[in-house]
């Protein structure tokens, strides 16, 4: 899995680290963020599911193939 933030997109709403907080974070201007060596979601199921939660649609999940 791969995970991608379009931060051009990004309001900061926050529901990624609420949803997967193992996998996400805001910076500091409170915009979504990924943890370090996080970006293939380090197994966590609800990377996904913070993907669905983003109200902009910002963050992108890819399967590795």
């Amino acid at each position: 899995m791969r995970i991608a933030i379009d931060t051009d997109r990004c309001i900061g709403a926050g529901q990624c680290a609420l949803t997967a907080p193992g996998v996400f974070t805001q910076d500091d201007d409170g915009f979504s963020a990924l943890l370090p060596g996080r970006e293939d979601g380090a197994g966590d199921p609800l990377a996904r599911e913070a993907a669905r939660a983003c109200p902009v649609r910002a963050i992108a999940v890819t399967d590795d193939q």
